[in-house]
């Protein structure tokens, strides 16, 4: 009996080519749908059941028994109520990274397991290695579209039932495989925005929504009042858009400086881009995840502070209960509370862990 994987297939090109080729290297696959969000929240233009005709139809075509999951209450409970928790308490969380470890590397892994597939496979790009202390989660070969920053969070314990067909692909490549065997959504364009909004509704209405407008004051640095926001929530440190407070300056503008969530104030100033106001050369984590056997002690590692930013060297060192201290080798712009850092070694995805204000 041929092993089968079953296959996250999420109506996107990506995930469709990843079911083809596993079936090309002669597994048998199964394709599901996760249907994460209800899409009843008022905002409309829930893009789920596009998804799922996409996912669907795709499927057929490659001739794959095909079914949809309802994890809506996990997501809820996994994903959105520590999201909403986050953000009320002035952090900024990455939706991305707990859907991955308590969803899709998670209740549907678990899911994958019990029912005998060979494992989890998924349209991301990243590989996977067999190690000598087990298999290594290594960075795309398409740089552009790496997602293992995503990963990071995502038990070690999965990583031997986890499948990345494309990770050795480029996305021109993937598009090319798509159209050459008629995939039906072969030029789909790729979501965009967090997971479960698809893109078509801001995080800005989503947390309006849910959490409900909050007015206080905008000061400057001295504590002069020059304006009004409806949620120190609503914004993140370094942010320079969206304030709705002109700067009148040509070569400066107005960022976020801090935010002050037990007095519902929010402090901005005229910056530039290399405002050492906005750099860090240090960070403390928290939640520390290990993809490899846990480290202790200092190490000279590669490290992501956001997705799309570039890796940059820095020494972390290690302590007891999940914790760590970064020294940066070159400061990094405005970290926020809340925020996912990952850390590698050359190509290896190590781990990562949280941002938190020392202290707070």
């Amino acid at each position: 009996m041929r092993q089968k994987f079953l296959v996250a297939m999420s109506g996107g090109v990506d995930s469709s080519v990843a079911a083809h080729l596993l079936l090309k290297m002669g597994y048998a696959v199964d394709g599901v749908y996760m249907r994460t969000w209800h899409g009843d929240d008022g905002l409309g233009n829930c893009p789920w059941r596009d998804d799922l005709e996409n996912a669907k139809a795709a499927a057929a075509h490659l001739a794959v028994p095909f079914r949809v999951e309802s994890l809506i209450d996990c997501y809820g409970r996994c994903v959105v109520q520590p999201l909403l928790q986050g953000y009320a308490r002035g952090e900024t969380p990455n939706p991305d990274m707990l859907c991955n470890r308590w969803i899709k590397f998670g209740a549907l892994l678990d899911l994958a397991t019990r029912e005998g597939y060979a494992g989890l496979a998924t349209g991301h790009y990243c590989r996977l290695a067999n190690g000598n202390d087990g298999p290594w989660l290594l960075v795309g070969c398409d740089k552009k579209k790496d997602q293992s920053y995503f990963l990071a969070q995502v038990r070690r314990e999965a990583l031997p039932w986890m499948a990345f067909p494309i990770g050795h692909l480029v996305k021109d490549e993937v598009r090319r495989v798509a159209r050459k065997i008629g995939l039906p959504n072969a030029d789909r364009k790729d979501s965009q925005g967090v997971c479960f909004l698809g893109g078509k509704v801001s995080m800005r209405e989503f947390l309006l929504r849910h959490i409900g407008k909050r007015p206080g004051s905008v000061v400057d640095r001295t504590g002069r009042h020059i304006g009004t926001h409806n949620g120190v929530f609503l914004h993140t440190l370094g942010q320079r858009r969206g304030l709705a407070i002109p700067s009148n300056h040509d070569n400066e503008h107005y960022v976020v400086v801090a935010k002050d969530m037990a007095n519902n104030q929010l402090t901005i100033a005229l910056a530039t881009e290399n405002d050492p106001t906005l750099s860090m050369a240090t960070a403390e984590l928290h939640s520390i995840n290990f993809l490899c056997a846990p480290l202790d002690g200092s190490h000279v590692l590669t490290v992501r502070v956001r997705y799309r930013d570039p890796p940059t060297m820095a020494t972390l060192r290690f302590f007891p209960k999940g914790r760590a201290h970064v020294a940066f080798s070159e400061p990094q712009r405005a970290l926020a509370p809340g925020q996912h850092l990952a850390f590698y070694h050359g190509e290896r995805l190590l781990g990562g862990g949280i941002y938190h204000q020392p202290g707070k």
